[in-house]
């Protein structure tokens, strides 16, 4: 198909490609996929200017917890390319103080050579626990050690510093899809909610069994709500 829209996935925070494997696999028919890499930059702005020099043209733009927050900066530098919007597992609100204080102690941490990546004890923030002694438990955390401490480091600052994006949510006028994980500990179903409510003719989905990262958790699921969403 030499017509086939463009889709642009960003992953979050210590994810890369594997975050949306399953998704680009089964979309690669309907859809030409880019994945960006958000790796480099220490502010969402920079990685955002990256991510749309990836891509030509107009453009679909689906992303996930950070990603999210970098998907939001995308639409405000380039709403004029953006034909629809996917949000998963985000939030339209900036760090709280409360979060900026533990990024910030995440960060001295890692920099005093600390950097353990994602955990067994932080897996239940991220995953659903009937899922956290099974094989997905492993490839998250790999995926963490793939990305490494100083993408980690970098992407940590970009975090913190993300603006606020509720007021630009009545303005936002293209297709979009607000997805969560029911099971969500970390950016729970109120947060998607609230973007969902946010913008006019959103399409909010729960994914039943599904914690932060249903891309890789119920991976059928949330590819029917994107396959659905690019057809909108």
């Amino acid at each position: 198909m030499t017509d086939r829209p463009t889709l642009l996935l960003l992953p979050g925070l210590l994810c890369d490609a594997r975050l949306w494997r399953d998704q680009a696999a089964a979309l690669a028919d309907r859809a030409r996929i880019v994945i960006a890499d958000l790796t480099r930059d220490d502010r969402i702005g920079a990685m955002a200017d990256r991510a749309i020099a990836e891509v030509e043209g107009p453009f679909a733009v689906a992303g996930l917890s950070m990603g999210g927050y970098v998907a939001f900066e995308i639409l405000r530098r380039a709403p004029g390319r953006v034909t629809r919007a996917a949000f998963l597992d985000t939030s339209a609100r900036p760090d709280t103080e409360e979060q900026t204080r533990r990024r910030r102690g995440l960060i001295s941490l890692s920099r005093s050579g600390q950097f353990r990546g994602v955990t067994p004890r932080l897996l239940p923030q991220l995953i659903h626990p009937s899922r956290l002694d099974g094989p997905l438990a492993g490839e998250v955390m790999e995926m963490a050690d793939r990305v490494g401490k100083e993408a980690f480091l970098r992407q940590q600052e970009a975090i913190m510093h993300r603006a606020d994006s509720r007021p630009d949510l009545p303005g936002i006028g293209v297709p979009v899809l607000v997805g969560v994980g029911a099971e969500d500990a970390l950016t729970p179903p109120d947060l998607a909610a609230e973007i969902a409510a946010g913008i006019p003719g959103a399409r909010l989905v729960h994914f039943p069994g599904a914690g932060h990262l249903p891309t890789m958790e119920t991976p059928e699921a949330a590819t029917a709500a994107l396959a659905e969403w690019l057809l909108a």
